[in-house]
């Protein structure tokens, strides 16, 4: 295998990316990739392998030159994450560096957008599908992205309001005998929603609405018997749905309204786990017009980074056991 050298002179931007310190700095990143050497001296980078890696890491230095370039600093965990699409061939923005366009402003300011090539797949299904089911492990935005478009749909008035809705597996849906109203039953399940509406919108905002009924959060088994009309509703920890429960709320929708399903099918609460409905859903209406399924995994955790190493961990595991059985 031929063997070249080349030297880079990065910029100072692109030398803080990729040059910093630590265990997730660039530099590490590039010498993991196989049949290559990298050394740095000052803001040089200096490669030493085959042609094709060279090349391909001189590529992803233009594509983060023009990343920074158009919107600025990046997280360390960012680069890492556009670093290991670039590699993969699975590149998470345009082949000029810019950013996914962003969804919506945070009530502190911050651009919400999909920080992955699956994340921004989840968000151009939701836009135009009427039913969107969303399967992957903790961390991948998959409530998130789709409360963000809820609050994007309700600000552009294509719903006149937003309902969220979980199974409460672990009051066993039976919610009579908690003292309080069905907010003050619910709160300590439905608190990861409000934390995502509260950082969209602001505890003010979120609160009016909520009295005024334009933002509705309620227990899966308070849905039975409405049709909700322009209406977006998210169903989240839908693995800890039985059958009869998805049947339910697939029926639920009226004229004007969409549907996002979300869960993960590693984490099922159910007393028997086979009875989960996100493990034959698509099985059932994967064929059907306007519904749309997508798959997210650990490449897509926006979490610590340690979050997505355990999420690999456990896969890697599980993994192992099935084999051993």
């Amino acid at each position: 295998m031929s063997q070249t050298q080349e030297n880079f002179d990065l910029s100072e931007e692109v030398s803080r990316h990729i040059l910093g310190a630590g265990s997730d700095s660039g530099l590490v990143m590039i010498r993991g990739i196989p049949d290559l050497a990298a050394h740095a001296r000052g803001n040089r980078l200096m490669l030493e392998g085959a042609p094709e890696k060279i090349e391909l890491v001189k590529r992803f230095l233009e594509l983060l030159s023009r990343r920074i370039e158009k919107a600025g600093a990046m997280e360390q965990l960012e680069v890492r994450r556009l670093f290991e699409q670039f590699i993969d061939d699975d590149v998470c923005v345009n082949l000029n560096g810019e950013p996914f366009s962003e969804l919506i402003t945070s009530f502190n300011g911050r651009l919400v957008r999909a920080m992955t090539h699956n994340q921004q797949q989840y968000v151009e299904a939701i836009e135009s599908n009427t039913v969107i089911v969303a399967r992957g492990p903790a961390g991948t935005g998959k409530t998130y992205l789709a409360t963000a478009l809820a609050i994007k749909a309700l600000k552009e008035k294509r719903v006149s309001r937003v309902i969220l809705s979980r199974p409460v597996v672990e009051a066993g849906e039976s919610l009579g005998y908690l003292p309080g109203d069905i907010k003050e039953k619910v709160d300590p399940h439905f608190r990861p929603l409000y934390d995502c509406l509260q950082e969209f919108i602001g505890m003010g905002k979120f609160e009016q609405f909520v009295r005024q009924g334009i933002i509705e959060i309620t227990p899966l088994a308070y849905m039975r018997g409405r049709t909700f009309n322009e209406a977006f509703v998210v169903l989240d920890e839908a693995q800890n749905t039985t059958l009869p429960q998805m049947r339910m709320i697939l029926t639920r929708l009226g004229y004007g309204s969409k549907l996002v399903i979300t869960g993960d099918h590693t984490q099922i609460d159910l007393p028997r786990p086979g009875d989960s409905s996100l493990l034959k859903l698509r099985d059932i209406i994967g064929s059907v017009e306007s519904v749309s399924f997508i798959d997210l995994c650990g490449k897509d955790v926006i979490r610590h980074e340690v979050v997505r190493r355990i999420i690999d961990a456990f896969d890697t595991y599980q993994m192992r056991e099935k084999e051993k059985k």
